[in-house]
């Protein structure tokens, strides 16, 4: 699998909560962190996604924006 996106961690289901279009995915990588996605639910199905699953979350973004109080 080659990509333009810098930002590929790799890590395992952790959780699926579905929804009627949407599902959210929770991902945990290495050391515990846990990183969450929302994507459609066709795609859930298409990936097989699954607790324990391994996957990739793909990060590119063109902006970061960053606020204080």
């Amino acid at each position: 699998m080659k990509v333009s996106a810098r930002n590929v961690l790799k890590g395992k289901v952790k959780g699926i909560t579905p929804g009627v279009v949407n599902s959210e995915i929770i991902i945990e990588l290495p050391g515990g962190l846990e990183i969450t996605s929302i994507i459609t639910k066709t795609s859930v199905e298409n990936l097989q996604l699954a607790p324990g699953k391994e996957v990739y979350a793909l990060i590119k973004a063109s902006n970061v924006i960053i606020a204080t109080d």
